[in-house]
């Protein structure tokens, strides 16, 4: 008994990598780690310098790479919800991630072979060829993108589920998870982009491919050798329910519902799933009345709804008040990969005796995430706990409130940047780009990841998946509402300096700067709507 103990405690004690796993365990999870290194290098290493294949290969002008930019930026993000409700509804996760990791490997091929087509002395802005073959494989890869992401992180986090120290073992993959989505940007950003500016788009592209098309023979036939479980059969998709409510509900629109709420359709008593009434947004509640013989109306989900089914779709709605504040925040981060980029063009890019191509400032953004994270576990939240009392420090919202001043900061302090530039013109050195990028990755540690947490935390239980995939939409939205307004700038503006505009193909001849206090501007007037739709939310009450 004693030499069991104490080996349980030395078990205690070993750190979660090398302990021993029930089924997938660790050894499966390194299959998916690889698989989203994989992911986020390929995905980085086109997003952080597709501004400059776009002007200088492809032909296009500033504004509209900063919109092309921005609308595929936005439909990697919007893609995710397709790849849920195909793994929900239909194939399962393990299933899905092979398919859209095949057609991931397809458009970074197709990608690499664009990049065979130009040539230094090709005109390439009248080349239908070329740009049909580039934004092909830009959006293979935006719908491969839509598999991955929605499926990776939960089918790892199933690799635990007899394990007995699952808890502990997910937070451990969760932590490992956000670590190669960081390394995987930070290579893209270094690496990449280096290979891409000196030794040529074909190599820089063909790299990430054959770093896919590995990932992807690796998924097909290592998946058995290292023990990864499958996720259970899909159990119908999360958007069938709440559509059963809305209808329900509808169809029970002349009803009165009754004054005790216990009198409304429930599931068994002792049923581990069962969500508590709440008074908000009573309409829906006519969803659980029964209006009709018993016997018919229980025969159709469509007909009558459990409380707890309808109390699902009354936590998304109170999650839809917060998301719309969210939205802009990513419209300033996409600044990131669109005019700090060609800011950056329009500066003095020696640093030393090196000549930095401007998309590699990126790279400050992801040193700020791996260095704010863990600073924030181990000195800004114990710190707070002892102000706030909250155990997390701050509250979720709080969280995703400083992150939106942050990014705010972010565009004041690119402004005066630009006003200083355009006045000293290309003897500004590219390194006072800096500080807006680790700003604004340290916006991300509070906002990116505080808006997963609040999503998977105050989501219902059936719908976690679901969530995670509406808070990726939040930055799909963000995207598109930058290349939106950079599209409404570039038609107001067009009448100044001989029909440049504010953000021309020369920047000295623009006024980029006041592109940034407009974003600074929206970013206050979107902080102020966050605050106040924030002191209004009710967290769930914890079961």
């Amino acid at each position: 008994m004693a030499a069991a103990a104490a080996a349980g405690e030395d078990e205690e004690k070993r750190p979660l990598l090398l302990r021993p796993n029930g089924g997938g365990g660790w050894r499966a999870c390194v299959l998916i780690l690889g698989t989203e290194l994989s992911d986020c290098l390929a995905f980085a290493g086109i997003a952080r310098n597709l501004v400059s294949y776009l002007t200088g290969v492809v032909g296009e002008s500033n504004v509209a790479a900063a919109r092309d930019v921005s609308a595929w930026t936005g439909t990697c993000f919007l893609t995710p919800l397709v790849g849920a409700f195909i793994a929900d509804s239909y194939l399962g996760r393990r299933t899905t991630i092979l398919l859209f990791l095949s057609i991931y490997t397809m458009g970074m091929i197709t990608l690499t072979v664009s990049a065979s087509f130009a040539t230094p002395h090709l005109d390439t802005s009248s080349d239908g060829v070329l740009r049909a073959t580039v934004f092909l494989g830009l959006y293979l890869v935006a719908l491969g993108v839509g598999g991955i992401k929605p499926c990776a992180s939960p089918l790892g986090a199933d690799q635990f589920d007899d394990d007995d120290a699952a808890p502990a073992a997910r937070a451990s993959f969760f932590n490992w998870y956000y670590f190669c989505i960081n390394i995987g940007s930070l290579l893209a950003a270094t690496v990449l982009v280096w290979v891409q500016e000196r030794a040529g788009w074909w190599l820089g592209f063909a790299i990430p491919a054959a770093v896919m098309a590995a990932a992807l023979a690796a998924f097909l036939f290592c998946s058995t050798l290292c023990g990864l479980r499958a996720s259970q059969s899909p159990p119908g998709s999360p958007l069938t329910r709440l559509c059963q409510v809305v209808v329900a509900a509808f169809r029970n629109r002349g009803v009165e519902l009754p004054g005790d709420s216990s009198l409304l359709h429930q599931l068994p008593d002792g049923d581990h799933r069962i969500i508590e009434h709440t008074d908000q947004f009573a309409f829906l509640d006519k969803a659980a009345v029964v209006a009709s013989s018993p016997a018919v109306a229980m025969a159709s989900p469509w007909m009558l709804c459990t409380v707890t089914q309808v109390e699902e779709v009354k936590m998304l709605l109170r999650l839809s008040a917060v998301w719309p504040t969210v939205v802009f925040f990513f419209a300033a981060t996409a600044q990131m990969s669109s005019t700090f980029v060609e800011q950056g063009k329009a500066m003095d890019t020696r640093v030393g005796p090196l000549d930095v191509p401007p998309a590699t400032l990126s790279t400050f953004e992801v040193v700020s995430i791996l260095l704010c994270v863990p600073a924030y576990d181990a000195v800004l939240m114990p710190l707070a706990r002892r102000v706030t009392g909250d155990r997390r420090g701050l509250s979720q919202l709080q969280r995703l409130g400083v992150g939106l001043a942050l990014s705010a900061l972010a565009m004041a302090y690119s402004a005066l940047l630009e006003a200083s530039r355009r006045r000293r013109r290309a003897a500004t050195s590219i390194v006072w780009q800096a500080p807006s990028y680790m700003a604004l990755g340290a916006a991300e540690v509070f906002t990116s990841v505080g808006l997963l947490e609040f999503f998977y935390d105050q989501a219902p239980d059936t719908m976690k998946s679901l969530c995670t995939a509406v808070s990726l939409v939040a930055v799909a939205a963000g995207s598109y509402l930058n290349s939106a307004i950079v599209a409404v700038v570039a038609w107001a503006t067009a009448p100044e300096k001989g029909g440049g505009g504010w953000i021309p193909d020369d920047l000295n001849h623009g006024r980029l700067d006041c592109f940034f206090w407009l974003m600074f501007g929206l970013s206050c007037v979107n902080l102020l709507a966050f605050v106040y739709s924030s002191t209004r939310y009710s967290y769930k009450v914890a079961n």
